[in-house]
């Protein structure tokens, strides 16, 4: 990859495995119940955010009941990449083209998300921005996210909590304002976008405000999220049932938020998501088979807002596809044209994107 003669805008890798990482394992000397350190066992120019801006994200893809999910989950988490777990070879070309769909419609290089906060008092108290890159600044002034690539139609959603200070004097506050700088691919162009300052109204009588569905979704996400990694932290220590509670415990939170009582589509879909977790974490058996890898790969969907395949659908009514784009979906479309071998077949047999008609980034 570092030594190709033409290097095109966007690059990754995937990689492909039904078995152990034996060779690490033997002459690294680790032991089965220590995981190698794969950022030090990584070439530099596979981590995600290595300052010579030169990325390359590895998605990877562990097939059957014998992959090392864990391992996979460690080289595309650490290479900015997404892990998917095929859990029966039905669905293997499926997930490739989900996946190629994504990479074939990058519109957006190296986008940089920077946040400073405006009026004197205001601070950032927290920054959640899942598996991407940020800092916030000890004073709680600025802040930024190192987002990276996005495909046509993705949109990427930070949760971002500000303290205020009292005010007395004035009718309202400026909060913050946004600043996104990105590489156009098609163009090479650096493009910087600038939003409009927040405001927020300081009212003499406070009336009670509706609490936005938007940002109740985003904490749902974050909850579940959060659930996923702590039950998986529990199984791994052997610890099955309270693995199983974690995920029980999230789910009657879910029920209790105003986008549950909205029947909002991604609260939804992450209960019947926490549900399957649980399921398959019945015993040590089931979850060594399917349970670890099933939810590694829900991690790695929710921590960077892409989608990923796992267990056995990737089809789009699929409770788990919450973040799949027109491109993936043509591209598994023409996938499962060609692997019927219907005349359909030739009608998808085209670019995904073409330079006129380039999508915009959202």
């Amino acid at each position: 990859m570092e030594d190709r003669r033409e290097k095109n805008p966007v690059a990754s890798i995937i990689l492909l495995s039904d078995g152990q990482d034996t060779y690490t394992v033997n002459n690294h000397g680790s032991s089965n119940q220590q995981q190698p350190n794969y950022k030090l066992l990584l070439p530099l120019s596979i981590h995600s955010g290595d300052s010579s801006g030169f990325k390359i994200p590895v998605h990877a893809f562990g097939f059957g009941v014998d992959h090392d999910a864990s391992s996979m989950h460690s080289i595309s988490e650490i290479s900015g990449g997404t892990f998917s777990f095929i859990e029966t070879e039905d669905i293997i070309q499926d997930a490739f083209a989900q996946c190629i769909g994504g990479l074939l419609s990058v519109v957006v290089k190296d986008l940089q998300v920077s946040i400073e906060c405006l009026q004197t008092g205001v601070q950032l108290g927290s920054l959640k921005a899942g598996s991407y890159p940020n800092c916030l600044m000890s004073d709680g002034r600025m802040g930024s996210i190192d987002v990276g690539d996005l495909y046509a139609d993705e949109e990427r959603d930070f949760l971002v909590s500000i303290n205020i200070p009292a005010e007395s004097l004035s009718p309202e506050t400026s909060l913050l304002k946004v600043k996104c700088v990105y590489v156009d691919p098609f163009t090479k162009q650096t493009v910087t976008l600038r939003s409009e300052e927040l405001k927020i109204k300081r009212p003499e009588k406070v009336v009670q405000e509706r609490v936005s569905i938007e940002v109740d979704r985003q904490q749902n996400r974050l909850r579940a999220a959060e659930a996923m990694a702590q039950a998986r932290a529990a199984a791994e220590k052997g610890d099955l049932v309270g693995a199983s509670s974690i995920l029980e415990n999230c789910r009657k939170l879910l029920a209790e938020s105003v986008s549950a009582k909205s029947q909002e589509r991604l609260c939804i879909a992450l209960d019947a998501e926490l549900k399957e977790m649980q399921e398959r974490m019945a015993s040590r058996h089931v979850y060594e088979a399917s349970g670890r890898a099933y939810i590694l790969s829900g991690l790695s969907s929710h921590s960077w807002q892409r989608a990923t395949a796992r267990g056995d659908s990737t089809d789009g009514s699929s409770l788990v596809q919450t973040y799949q784009t027109p491109s993936m979906v043509e591209m598994v479309t023409r996938s499962q044209a060609t692997l019927l071998g219907s005349p359909s077949a030739q009608r998808f047999v085209r670019p995904v994107w073409s330079l006129a008609s380039q999508p915009k980034p959202r």
